[in-house]
């Protein structure tokens, strides 16, 4: 990439290997803006105001504040954003993943997760030093401060991998990375059940392999851990929609309103229907106090 893709406004740019070009860059998305991801390109978005959706091989993903995510190279995400979104991204073509193994102690993992208000500006500001770089040779090495700390925010993954099956590093990592993709599937397809045959084969393992091996690392079966990712979805949608339960019922996934509301009552202690009420008169709550302490500040003049 000679210059930072930045979908903006309703704009819907293309990163990709096209015309011969080198696919490895900075990469943006704000204000109804779309980024769409090519072939063969592995992909890093961090979410760094509003919200964007994500919809890849894996699944379709919410992004709010504070969110991070990564792709693997055949996924081709479209992300979009909200009007008052800002989701910043780094796409890298084979070679720079290859390039990277040599200098970094642990390669790049699909998978999501939150980052720090600290970690957060630094990417920012590394981000940003990119993204004003003058190529004056592979672009790749202009990178390599931003991808360190990519790697370094996913340091959290390196005690699942000594967990991983394998008698070398490298196959130890490689079972990493084929399980932490099934998870993130888990996660992008919470709107209907999961079979095993399916996370079995986007991992290339058979089903009893990968039911050992998934359970063996994350310390819950496949299908616990699909029906935890529903009912929090669920959990989520009650939240922040008005959608009506029995509408939030069939988007995580249950044929029926009964087996929801079991299920639901089980996993948080309380039915699906008090649960919004209750987390309505929290944010009520929590945004009356907010508004005292505003008018205390504007009354004392500090």
């Amino acid at each position: 990439m000679e210059q930072t893709l930045w979908g903006d406004r309703g704009q819907v740019v293309r990163a990709d290997a096209a015309d011969g070009q080198d696919p490895n860059g900075c990469i943006a998305v704000s204000r109804l803006g779309a980024v769409q991801a090519g072939a063969d390109v592995f992909s890093v978005w961090v979410q760094l105001r509003g919200t964007s959706w994500v919809e890849a091989k894996e699944g379709r993903f919410r992004l709010r504040r504070g969110h991070w995510i990564a792709l693997e190279r055949d996924s081709k995400p479209l992300v979009q954003s909200d009007r008052y979104g800002l989701c910043l991204g780094v796409a890298l073509s084979a070679d720079a993943l290859r390039a990277m193994a040599r200098f970094a102690d642990s390669p790049l993992y699909a998978g999501r997760g939150r980052l720090s208000r600290r970690d957060a500006l630094t990417l920012l500001r590394l981000w940003r030093a990119v993204s004003r770089h003058a190529p004056q040779g592979p672009d790749f090495l202009a990178l390599r401060p931003l991808l360190l700390h990519v790697v370094a925010i996913q340091q959290e993954f390196s005690d699942y991998i000594q967990r991983c099956p394998g008698r070398s590093r490298s196959r130890k990592r490689q079972v990493f990375g084929r399980l932490q993709r099934a998870r993130l599937y888990l996660e992008g397809n919470c709107d209907r059940v999961v079979r095993i045959s399916e996370l079995a084969e986007l991992t290339s393992f058979s089903s009893w392999y990968f039911s050992r091996t998934f359970y063996s690392l994350y310390d819950e079966s496949p299908q616990a851990a699909a029906a935890r990712m529903r009912l929090e979805h669920a959990a989520e949608l009650l939240r922040n929609t008005s959608m009506m339960v029995g509408e939030v019922a069939a988007a995580s996934g249950f044929d029926n309103c009964c087996s929801f509301a079991r299920a639901f009552r089980a996993r948080f202690g309380t039915s699906a229907s008090r649960y919004r009420v209750a987390s309505t008169a929290s944010r009520t709550d929590s945004a009356k106090s907010s508004a005292l302490v505003r008018k205390a500040a504007v009354k004392t003049g500090t």
